[in-house]
């Protein structure tokens, strides 16, 4: 798998059997679990998941606010991907998210999109900031001011 040489992260993924459609090609939907169980898994990584049940650090209790995919090329079949993604920007509460659904070689963007995460506080539900530890790991995302267009493979 390549990984970027700017900020951002690809995490591999395998595309089973029961996440194609009736054409061999990965149905729309699933597009949006694999970013999730990228962005999960990283974040697991380095200290943030759920254990037990339970929530490690109040910066998992978030939700999606915005989500939008532009498709461009099928993944056909069975194999490995990648999920590449980056944060184009950290608020106070909120979270930008930039992604690519890759070719296992980097070569090919089968879908990009964006996602907006707003971190809630557990008790209200209501927006609340994130953690100097969550900034601290999320730093490592962080696209260079300007960097609309995201890390590049290399």
């Amino acid at each position: 798998m390549t990984t970027s040489v700017l900020p951002g992260a690809v995490e591999p993924f395998v595309v089973h059997f029961d996440d194609l459609d009736a054409m061999g090609i990965v149905h729309n939907a699933r597009y949006a679990v694999f970013l999730e169980r990228a962005l999960s898994n990283w974040w697991a990584e380095r200290g943030h998941s759920y254990a037990g049940g339970r929530p490690t650090t109040t910066d998992v209790m978030h939700a999606v606010a915005e989500y939008s995919i532009s498709y461009r090329a099928p993944v056909r079949g069975t194999g490995e991907i990648g999920v590449h993604f980056w944060l184009e920007s950290l608020g106070d509460s909120s979270a930008v998210y930039r992604f690519r659904i890759i070719s296992a070689d980097g070569g090919t963007v089968h879908a990009e999109g964006r996602r907006v995460n707003v971190k809630l506080d557990p008790r209200t539900l209501r927006p609340a900031p994130w953690s100097d530890h969550a900034r601290e790991v999320a730093s490592a995302l962080l696209a260079p001011v300007g960097g609309e267009e995201g890390p590049q493979q290399g």
